[in-house]
């Protein structure tokens, strides 16, 4: 299932979400150029410098620093991509689902639930393997944080999805209880997988993914119980997200 937009209206222009993804962008430009000029070896070591390596980060806090490169890592991470399949990919449910947090929230306080959401990620990876010289990259946790937010306050939206069943496909709207419900099932299901002596070799990092799913979901269900962001109309239909 491959959600492609949503059918949730926005009352304001989420030019926050529009400035995350041209940041993104404009990363990648940049990791393109060196890669071009330096090869693989050059861009692994901008991974190395600016992605959040757990190992260095579990050193920094153990060691009580908490304002230093190895912690900004989890800052600059989310704006490295590893691909042209792993930008485009974040890039699309960043803007089928952002858009509408952003809405909820106002601008600055989305911005702020982004960056720490990406942090709770990160950290919820470090946790998990401390140890690993992995630099984690890529905007997935801060976004999977948009994802929890987004089933709490919208979860009858309708998401446009690509349904596959068997070798057939088909377009079909699916609620977003549903689509975000079985993403997180599948991160939790390949998470599980991963634990073990295996688990440093590098890949998907999907227990940053479940953190920040986790932290946006808390916040969601936060904001439902003080009754913030949820004046307008909850069923979610209408024009394109």
């Amino acid at each position: 299932m491959i959600p492609l937009r949503d059918r949730n209206p926005t009352r304001r222009t989420p030019i926050v979400t529009w400035g995350l993804i041209g940041a993104c962008f404009a990363a990648f430009a940049i990791e393109l150029w060196v890669a071009a000029s330096g090869g693989d070896r050059a861009l692994g070591q901008v991974f190395r410098a600016w992605g959040a390596v757990p190992a260095e980060i579990t050193d920094a806090l153990e060691a009580g620093s908490y304002v230093g490169q190895a912690t900004l890592g989890m800052f600059t991470s989310m704006f490295l991509h590893g691909d042209w399949l792993h930008l485009l990919g974040n890039m699309l449910f960043l803007w089928i689902f952002g858009n509408n947090v952003e809405d909820r929230l106002g601008a600055i306080p989305y911005l702020l639930f982004y960056l720490v959401g990406g942090i709770a990620a990160a950290l919820t990876q470090v946790v998990i393997d401390p140890q690993s010289e992995i630099p984690l990259v890529g905007a997935s946790g801060a976004i999977a944080a948009a994802l929890g937010a987004y089933i709490v306050l919208f979860p009858g939206a309708r998401i446009v999805s690509l349904v596959f069943l068997g070798f057939f496909y088909q377009l079909l709207e699916v609620p977003a209880l549903i689509v975000l419900g079985f993403w997180f099932a599948l991160q939790l299901l390949n998470g599980v997988v991963t634990l073990g002596p295996e688990t440093a070799e590098g890949g998907v990092a999907f227990f940053a993914h479940i953190g920040g799913f986790v932290f946006g979901l808390a916040v969601g269900l936060l904001l439902r119980v003080v009754g913030a962001g949820t004046g307008r109309d909850r069923r979610g239909y209408g024009s394109m997200g």
